[in-house]
């Protein structure tokens, strides 16, 4: 790449931490020019994560690379349209409120930027198809923040399952087990609203979601059962499905923020004729079985060391998200999780929402549907 791709992030929460270690991950061809937030102390908290992840040592560069990568730039907008404006941004990451993520996407797209959009890319059908659609329109890229679909252990399950290892697929279990007390639900005004957040499978469980959908193919039917048991929100804070693919395999997703005392694990299991795999750990980083029938010696040992040392539910996945789009990018291809990919994870979701609220199966491709739909008609 001839020269550095410039990258913009709007919104600092919490998440967008792992955006600038994307970015600095990523510096020989990109780097960070400017944050945006409504709140000027989480942009001035952006900016210092930026220097601290310098200071602390650790990217291994020169001094030179060091050197400049401190004395970077990096401007501040009240706003995400201001941000927008500046024509030396190449590339948004979004990484606000949920609910506003086809908002900011869209007005990005129209800007002429080349976007990465946290999960979950919307709340809606329509959302997610008008993002697809104007991405499209305006030859830019779009990837969703799906990235535990690069950790490694997650590489070496799609590699198997691309061999066609497992055989004939019977069922794949992708559960959630954490705790998500009233401190995080009244730390913000939008955790657990069903406009601007979506409940635990469209929040936290959307990453097993997504891997469940991505390995076992897409989705014929889907009936499920949610409920608020705990917490006072408006979303669910529990919620179980039993899925039939169609090439004719089961899929059961279980997710729950009511865990005591704290978060207890999360993993995808998936099983087929000739082949067990457990994925687990706090972000999909340790394989725990391991067994084929092709399978050589000792090979599920060697597997085992594939298995990755993490301290947060983010994982390190999003170094190579970013660098998977900065590839598209060069290379005029997709991102490896595009637009309709991001898709598939929401449609999934809400396709369990429907099932719980009409109190039956319901068929896929599912036509217009939401966090809000239904319930907002009293069903």
């Amino acid at each position: 790449m001839e020269a550095k791709l410039n990258f913009g992030i709007i919104g600092c929460g919490r998440i967008s931490s792992k955006h600038i270690e994307g970015v600095l991950n990523n510096h020989e061809n990109a780097r960070l020019v400017a944050v945006s937030d409504l709140v000027e102390s989480k942009m001035d908290d952006a900016v210092s994560f930026y220097r601290e992840y310098l200071e602390g040592g650790n990217l291994q560069v020169g001094s030179n690379t060091l050197s400049e990568l401190k004395n970077q730039e990096i401007r501040k907008y009240e706003g995400h349209q201001a941000l927008l404006e500046d024509e030396e941004v190449d590339v948004v990451t979004v990484a606000t409120e949920s609910g506003y993520h086809p908002e900011v996407t869209k007005d990005a797209l129209n800007a002429g930027k080349h976007v990465i959009v946290e999960k979950p890319m919307a709340l809606s059908i329509a959302d997610t198809d008008e993002m697809i659609r104007l991405a499209d329109e305006k030859d830019r890229k779009l990837s969703v923040c799906h990235q535990n679909r690069f950790n490694p252990t997650v590489q070496k399950l799609r590699e198997a399952k691309e061999k066609d290892r497992f055989g004939k697929l019977v069922h794949a279990q992708a559960s959630i087990r954490w705790n998500r007390n009233d401190e995080y639900y009244n730390m913000d005004d939008w955790h657990g609203t069903l406009d601007l957040d979506g409940g635990i499978l469209m929040n936290q469980g959307i990453h097993n979601i997504d891997l469940l959908r991505w390995m076992m193919g897409d989705v014929k039917r889907v009936s499920a059962e949610t409920d608020t048991f705990l917490r006072d929100i408006e979303t669910e804070d529990a919620g179980m499905a039993v899925i039939r693919f169609k090439n004719g395999s089961i899929g059961i997703i279980e997710g729950t923020v009511c865990i005591y005392p704290e978060n207890l694990e999360e993993t995808f299991n998936i099983f087929g004729e000739k082949g067990t795999v457990r994925l687990a750990g706090i972000a999909m980083n340790e394989i725990m079985d391991w067994n084929f029938v092709d399978g050589p010696e000792g090979e599920k040992e060697e597997m085992k060391k594939v298995s990755y040392q993490t301290d947060t539910v983010y994982g390190y996945g999003h170094n190579l998200l970013f660098e998977d789009v900065i590839e598209a990018i060069e290379q005029d291809r997709e991102p490896l999780v595009n637009g309709l990919e991001g898709k598939k994870a929401i449609e999934l979701v809400l396709g369990v929402y429907k099932s719980d609220r009409q109190n039956k199966p319901v068929e896929f491709p599912l036509k217009d549907y939401s966090t809000t739909t239904d319930v907002k008609e009293g069903i």
